[in-house]
């Protein structure tokens, strides 16, 4: 599987990603943009679109119940060298499963997750997933 983003320079407040027929604005501006995503949230976001795809796709094979998902991310910046030193997430699942099932699908998303994956290989990545 193979993936592909086009992403322009607007101007020097922000840029544009484009993929398939979406796009996103994102913050490129030095100062900041509070209308738009800069790179941390927006990989922030990718890892927790991520742990609602995979639910997603594994709440049928599973049998699973639910009613709706929330997903909360927090990344901590490390200044020497720049990266993402720790990311820390809750994923809130509104679900009568018993909590055995609530713990296998927690697993499911540890595992099975491409961004989670790529993201924990290089980065302390850490959470729950709860009742809500």
């Amino acid at each position: 599987m193979r993936f592909h983003v086009e992403t322009r320079r607007i101007d020097l407040h922000g840029s544009v990603s484009r993929c398939k027929a979406a796009e996103i604005t994102l913050d490129t501006d030095l100062a900041g943009n509070p209308d738009a995503f800069n790179p941390a949230e927006l990989l922030l976001a990718a890892l927790s679109a991520c742990m609602i795809k995979g639910i997603e796709r594994v709440t049928p094979v599973l049998g699973f119940s639910l009613r709706g998902v929330e997903v909360r991310v927090d990344g901590v910046r490390q200044d020497v060298p720049p990266r993402m030193e720790s990311i820390s997430y809750e994923i809130i699942v509104d679900s009568d499963e018993s909590d055995r099932r609530l713990e296998l699908l927690h697993d499911n998303v540890r595992k099975y997750g491409t961004v989670f994956n790529t993201v924990a290989a290089g980065t302390r990545l850490s959470g729950v997933l709860r009742r809500k």
